[in-house]
């Protein structure tokens, strides 16, 4: 009875330290998430931007992040605006002496690292300095680290330019070897999404619009580079092709990095230019930290109102969650909006490589009915294609990047056969009763009838027939011009903008500038960013939950994690289809 009355008596005692210690614990993060202090920086300081992290529109909130905790420790997506706002902060503190690109792989789209380079151009014409280290430095990486006074390259280092590349995997002999027997329905020639099913390598349509668009951002980017470094753009087109950059020394040599050198021989040249001695202090200030001095609340004294509304991700049924844009979800964000009187205008930010064609038919719905009480305007980042382009298209202006992906006006339905799978493989045999001939469409277990085929046929070529007639309307042009840009082929912003697909390049500040001038508001507005962001408690439970379960799936599953992201992707491909080629990576 005693060891009994011992062993409950430290259970309690053990739970009431837990219980306190939690509670001690959540009163810290409450202080540091609720807290209004700015950021102290010191004179002589140095922004550092090492962006090691995958970049999205809007960064992610991590309660944790601000006490260094080990659960906060784990990755967390920058988010566009914080950087951007962190170059425009430090462009005007006047403890912030320069910056410094600690960069090596940015896991970024084309248009998002544009939008950073241009940012630091800006930065660069207040008189401060900007450097750049790399040990490894990518492709990505050099073109934004390009604009850099002086770059150090690590004696051991490398620096990739050498073009761009799009690998795409095909499935078809996995699942010949499976017995499973695929059927497409689609529509265009280019409409290449389904391709990795039915083919063992590119069909000759895709290949033309993937070299097209690769080499039309390709090319963007080496005269961008060529610009910044002083070359011509033949210059940087030889080095490039010809890889003639291989060693670091080649680097200096071709005069893409001005020195080879180590991490300390950039500190001591940064405390050089910011009238230091070799003793005196410097402050390197991560952007984590910086980014809270950025990210200030905007002034209330502006009664009006323009709505940016973010569209980041695949496009699904339903409410969706926060990595995808839920068509009910951001048709609602649009209708408040619309009858929010304050609200003068609304700006879509894009970020799309598209999805569900009912979910986009159902986002543009109500970007037409907005369109009739204010401005709407359209802002395309990395991709805006398909179902993207789809919720863009009948906006009043779309200003997009020259090295935005866009277009893709086409759609396709896809299911499998399991028939021979089930029998063949598992042993499984399935029957049926049915009280009409098509009672069963569709069913996994069985072959299609030419019938049943056309049936799902029509149905994708009359939604077709819709995307193209509503695309045309949007872009004031007819629709067999249309149609000739149309097939589901991708462009680039620089090839979309020539097609008539696209109006004006730009950012999202120019965006929001052709909004407000619409809207005859001039400079007297504040902007209001959409999806609200959820509360801290919100925030702090479902991402500890979400996290938990990603580390827990990834330990668990290994080097098959990667094809359980993409086995969730194709669950979410209900109904026809509005969406870029299948996986398409670019490197």
């Amino acid at each position: 009875m005693l060891q009994f009355l011992k062993f409950t008596l430290a259970t309690v005692v053990g739970l009431v330290i837990f219980f306190f210690i939690t509670i001690l614990l959540l009163m810290g993060i409450v202080a540091a998430a609720g807290s209004d202090s700015e950021v102290k920086v010191e004179k002589n300081s140095i922004l550092e931007l090492k962006l090691d992290n995958a970049i999205s529109e809007r960064g992610s909130k991590n309660p944790f992040e601000e006490l260094d905790l080990p659960i906060g420790s784990m990755p967390t997506a920058y988010g566009l605006d914080e950087i951007r706002a962190s170059i425009r902060q430090a462009k005007m503190d006047e403890n912030i002496k320069g910056i410094f690109l600690n960069v090596e792989v940015l896991t970024a789209g084309m248009a998002s690292v544009q939008e950073i380079r241009d940012e630091l151009l800006a930065f660069k014409k207040s008189g401060k300095f900007i450097v750049a280290y790399n040990d490894i430095c990518s492709e990505k990486a050099y073109y934004l680290t390009s604009v850099a006074d002086k770059q150090y390259l690590n004696p051991q280092g490398a620096l990739e330019l050498n073009g761009l590349s799009s690998e795409v995997m095909f499935f078809k002999g996995t699942l010949d070897k499976l017995d499973i027997k695929p059927y497409i329905f689609k529509v265009g020639e280019f409409k290449s999404a389904v391709e990795p099913f039915i083919l063992e390598k590119m069909s000759a349509p895709n290949r033309l619009q993937v070299t097209s668009f690769l080499n039309s951002l390709n090319n963007y980017s080496l005269e961008n580079i060529a610009k910044s470094r002083g070359k011509t753009f033949q210059e940087m087109k030889r080095v490039s092709d010809s890889m003639l950059v291989r060693t670091p020394e080649d680097a200096v040599k071709y005069g893409l990095v001005s020195n080879v050198g180590y991490y300390d021989e950039a500190l001591s040249y940064m405390k050089k230019r910011s009238g230091l001695k070799e003793d005196d202090k410097m402050y390197l200030v991560s952007l984590k930290k910086y980014k809270k001095a950025a990210m200030k609340s905007e002034s209330e004294y502006a009664k009006n109102r323009i709505a940016v509304i973010y569209a980041e991700g695949e496009i699904v049924n339903g409410e969706g969650s926060d990595d995808n844009i839920g068509g009910t979800k951001f048709a609602e964000e649009i209708r408040k909006a619309r009858k929010d009187k304050n609200v003068k205008a609304i700006v879509l930010r894009i970020n799309s490589p598209g999805g569900s064609a009912m979910a986009s038919d159902v986002i543009w719905r109500e970007v037409m009915l907005a369109k009739k009480e204010k401005p709407v305007i359209a802002s395309m980042s990395d991709v805006a294609a398909s179902g993207g382009y789809y919720i863009a298209m009948a906006c009043d202006t779309i200003v997009a990047h020259p090295n935005t992906i866009t277009g893709s006006i086409g759609v396709f339905g896809m299911f499998a056969n399991l028939e021979s799978f089930l029998n063949n493989k598992l042993g499984i045999t399935v029957d049926r009763v049915k009280t009409g001939p098509y009672s069963d469409l569709p069913s996994f277990t069985r072959n299609l009838t030419q019938v049943e085929q056309k049936i799902i046929q029509d149905q994708v070529e009359r939604i077709y027939t819709d995307f193209t007639t509503k695309a045309a309307q949007g872009r004031r042009m007819p629709v067999a011009q249309l149609q000739k840009v149309a097939s589901g082929r991708v462009w680039s912003g620089l090839e979309a903008k020539q097609i008539g697909l696209i109006d004006v390049f730009g950012n999202l500040d120019d965006a929001v500038k052709i909004a407000a001038n619409r809207a005859g508001v001039g400079k007297e507005y504040r902007l209001r960013h959409l999806p609200v962001r959820k509360g801290f408690f919100t925030e702090l439970m479902s991402g500890m939950e979400a996290k938990a379960r990603t580390q827990f799936l990834k330990t668990e599953l290994g080097d098959l994690y990667p094809q359980y992201e993409k086995l969730k992707a194709v669950k979410q491909m209900e109904g026809i289809q509005a969406r870029m080629p299948f996986d398409m990576y670019i490197q």
